[in-house]
């Protein structure tokens, strides 16, 4: 990039990879700006990791990776002949948010309840990704009425909701701060 502006959204569209132009609004972008916000969610969550929950920075890490080539994915339009974006996400990254899933609430899984979102700073930001992981799910659903989305993309977002919830569970325990179950009487 030689600099950041390029005025080209000023009318209300952006560009896609391969150089079509779309409107702001479109489901493409929405979807699209909606992992990007999650991926921003991430950052902040890892710019707060440290002492015991030190071992979550580098799957935060990689998984902020993903999402640059997942977003990349999602805003490349696919037209008859042309290869697809070189890195995309595969079942290798899905089976490791499974393996994430699997060690992270191994401890939990007895839990039969919801848990009020919040605990330390990590564990509350977490929660707070996971709705973000949550909205982006819903927008790739949409994007689907009108585009073909591989599979392995909603997979992938879904598994990684929760993933964000094994590990704000996680980080709450490491910090010893116990979990609270909603009260429905009030």
């Amino acid at each position: 990039m030689t600099r950041i502006y390029t005025r080209g959204g000023d009318k209300g569209e952006t560009g896609l990879r391969g150089g079509h132009r779309v409107p702001k609004s479109d489901p493409r972008i929405v979807a699209t700006g909606d992992i990007d916000e999650l991926n921003a969610c991430l950052g902040v969550v890892r710019a707060e990791v440290s002492g015991p929950l030190e071992p979550l920075r580098e799957i935060l890490e990689r998984i902020q990776h993903e999402l640059f080539i997942l977003g990349s994915e999602l805003a490349t339009t696919m037209e008859p002949g042309q290869a697809p974006p070189p890195h995309r996400i595969g079942q290798d990254h899905i089976q490791r948010l499974e393996s994430d899933i699997d060690h992270f609430y191994e401890p939990f899984k007895d839990l039969n309840t919801f848990v009020l979102p919040g605990g330390g700073r990590v564990g509350a930001c977490l929660h707070l990704a996971r709705t973000v992981a949550r909205r982006a799910e819903r927008s790739i659903s949409q994007l689907t009425e009108r585009h073909q989305v591989r599979k392995e993309i909603q997979s992938y977002v879904n598994r990684l909701s929760d993933t964000l919830f094994a590990l704000a569970l996680a980080a709450n325990h490491l910090e010893g701060m116990a979990e609270i179950h909603p009260d429905y009487t009030r």
